[in-house]
């Protein structure tokens, strides 16, 4: 299967779509999400540092419900 569309923000507009999946192959969660701004990563590198190979994104808290949807998803396909 790959790639698994699990959710897009239920608000979404036509140029903001955070969105979930869930990849079964290399098995995680993927999200796309709104860019973090300068200010709120400056406050996560509070905590500790941001390789280039990652960044921050925000999800509306609305999108809750999707987020455990992809983590049951994720869950399911270990427990066959």
């Amino acid at each position: 299967m790959a790639l698994r569309f699990i959710g897009i923000d239920p608000n979404t507009g036509d140029d903001e779509c955070p969105t979930v999946w869930y990849d079964d192959e290399a098995d995680e969660i993927v999200v796309q999400g709104w860019k973090a701004g300068n200010e709120l990563r400056a406050r996560c590198l509070e905590t500790g540092s941001i390789p280039d190979s990652e960044d921050v994104v925000r999800l509306p808290v609305r999108m809750v419900p999707i987020l455990r949807k992809a983590c049951n998803a994720a869950e399911g396909a270990h427990v066959r």
